[in-house]
């Protein structure tokens, strides 16, 4: 009982990574990768949306004798693929050009 527990963890360790990948045509696009790479590989999206975000820290000293702000603006953005009806449709989040998240968001349609 414990071999076939300890098989199926070791699977699926396998092939958690392919989760974070989405497959178009013969190749593979994954977390990482720069947005004219997949352009490249899954062509044009049908919907692109793009945003600003901003991040960054503030650091207080105790004694309030030194403040310290870093924020970074962030390019944001998402595009989605609508593969047709037999596969799941695809949200794509680029920052800065590259691909931080892929996620399937229902059914696609022709």
């Amino acid at each position: 009982m414990k071999r076939a527990g300890l098989g199926v963890l070791l699977l699926g360790l396998l092939f958690s990574n392919a989760a974070f990948a989405l497959r178009c045509g013969h190749s593979l696009v994954d977390v990482g990768d720069y947005k004219d790479e997949v352009y490249a590989k899954c062509g044009e999206p049908d919907s692109i949306e793009t945003r600003t975000k901003i991040e960054g820290t503030t650091f207080h000293h105790p004694r309030r004798t030194l403040d310290l702000q870093q924020y970074e603006e962030i390019l944001v953005e998402e595009w989605i693929y609508n593969f047709g009806s037999s596969r799941l449709k695809q949200y794509l989040r680029f920052e800065n050009g590259r691909l931080v998240e892929i996620k399937d968001i229902g059914r696609g349609h022709y």
